[in-house]
């Protein structure tokens, strides 16, 4: 046989593999599942579910500023990001596994609740309880955080010269958990925010989130011609936020429907404060992205990129609701 005259393979004939939109949707479905299962699934999924969360994030933080040039303490981050997560749940919702478990309700691990007042002891006050509880355990905060420091040092000493600029290093490291691991941990703060575990108020936030991006992406693309941060993200535009906004506040109304213990102002102030730090929050994490010469955070979620791209709005909104949390219950 000439084996000029046998045919090419047909590229066609190969298997092709998913596309990228097949891809996106299904990770996409997959990741939505598992975000639902384990958000109503009860206050232990939740706590394991959103504490591996942000230690993925934190790790494609801490990949961002490996790029940068900067060399992290890496898995102790990762540890110390863990625990700062569970001390927070475990402080904030101490009350759910009390009764959960059947432990003692008139103390903890910290300074016993007698200590407060006794409406806060009683979780009568339910957004103050966390606060009491985090307030009372300072000391052990900043016992922990003098040790993390010695620790770092530590090791900038016994790795030096060949680790860098250990400034830098250190303060990479301590970024990451102020950053990351922090603000992801007041979600804890929501979630409890009543003296009980209350999933919806969590699914409500990312429904606002999600809201806001949904918003932005369709009002841009039709109507944007103002740059927001052209620098930044040229992408975004003034209408797109302008959109974003609109939707986010729709949907903070027509959340009454399905979380009506809450006031309609105190969700308007909930998707306000979305509407205004989730934006933030993505341009942060596009700063730091470009300033490193990265594209994605990471490729945990195949077809969407890392965790941080997903979760980066949520990370200037937290800190922000969790006060208001605190403060309006």
């Amino acid at each position: 046989m000439n084996p000029a005259a046998t045919p090419a393979p047909d590229s066609e004939d190969k298997p092709k593999g998913p596309s990228n939109l097949r891809l996106r949707v299904i990770w996409g479905a997959l990741a939505a599942a598992l975000l639902v299962g384990c958000t109503f699934g009860g206050p232990i999924s939740f706590a394991l579910f959103f504490a591996a969360v942000q230690a993925v994030i934190l790790k494609e933080f801490y990949r961002i500023t490996r790029a940068s040039g900067t060399k992290p303490a890496f898995w102790l981050g990762i540890v110390v990001g863990l625990l700062v997560f569970l001390a927070v749940n475990f402080e904030v919702g101490y009350l759910v596994y009390a009764k959960l478990f059947g432990w003692p309700t008139g103390w903890t691990i910290y300074p016993p609740l007698s200590a407060m007042p006794q409406a806060v002891a009683n979780g009568g006050s339910g957004g103050w309880l966390g606060v009491s509880l985090l307030i009372l355990s300072a000391p052990v905060w900043i016992g922990g955080a003098l040790v993390l420091l010695v620790l770092l040092m530590l090791r900038e000493i016994l790795l030096w010269p060949n680790n860098g600029q250990p400034a830098n290093n250190i303060g990479a490291t301590i970024t990451g958990l102020l950053y990351v691991s922090l603000p992801m941990a007041m979600l804890s703060v929501i979630a409890y925010g009543s003296g009980h575990f209350e999933p919806g108020r969590v699914f409500c936030l990312i429904f606002f989130v999600w809201a806001a991006d949904t918003g932005a992406y369709f009002a841009g693309k039709n109507f944007g011609k103002h740059k927001l941060a052209p620098s930044i993200s040229p992408g975004k535009t003034w209408e797109g936020w302008a959109g974003g906004a609109a939707l986010t506040l729709l949907v903070g109304w027509a959340a009454g429907y399905f979380l009506p213990d809450i006031p309609l102002s105190h969700r308007l102030v909930a998707a306000g404060v979305v509407a205004v730090f989730g934006p933030l929050g993505d341009l942060a994490e596009s700063m730091l992205k470009r300033s490193a010469g990265v594209k994605d955070s990471g490729t945990f979620l195949p077809g969407h990129g890392g965790l941080l791209d997903r979760f980066d709005a949520f990370l200037l909104v937290l800190p922000v609701l969790a006060l208001l949390q605190a403060l309006l219950g």
